[in-house]
């Protein structure tokens, strides 16, 4: 893979384009179209967590939550192991969670940029990746 062909995302972007309506999911979806995708090996359970959340509710109906697994499921994400990411996540706790981390040693380590609508991970302090975030947040 060469440097520019691939991106990192997280499961805030992801959630993003399986549920919410508008300009964030289609920045993202236009983000990603045409990109190798990478991901922390966590990327499933908490976009899983996120849809099931809206769900809950309200936010999004069960017939839509339950197309937007369907294409969680469907999604072709490369999803790192924590073995390869394990150091740097370790590395990064004192200025972002675990999990949050992982999407950002993905990243390091893919020489890629992380979307992410989750504005809280570019004001982390260590991470080295480059931050795509929406325009409107």
């Amino acid at each position: 893979m060469s440097v520019g062909d691939g991106l990192a995302v997280d499961a805030s972007a992801v959630a993003a384009v399986l549920i919410e309506p508008g300009a964030v999911a289609e920045w993202a979806v236009g983000q990603m179209r045409g990109k190798r995708l990478f991901a922390s090996e966590m990327l499933h359970y908490e976009t899983a967590n996120i849809i099931r959340r809206e769900a809950r509710k309200g936010t999004i109906d069960e017939t839509a939550a339950a197309l937007a697994f369907r294409d969680l499921l469907d999604m072709q994400v490369h999803c790192e192991s924590f073995a390869v990411v394990a150091d740097r996540v370790w590395e990064l706790r004192r200025s972002v969670t675990a999990y949050d981390a992982s999407y950002i040693a993905v990243a390091e380590w893919r020489r890629a940029p992380l979307l992410t609508t989750d504005l809280r991970l570019t004001r982390g302090n260590g991470p080295r990746c480059e931050f795509l975030t929406p325009p409107s947040l």
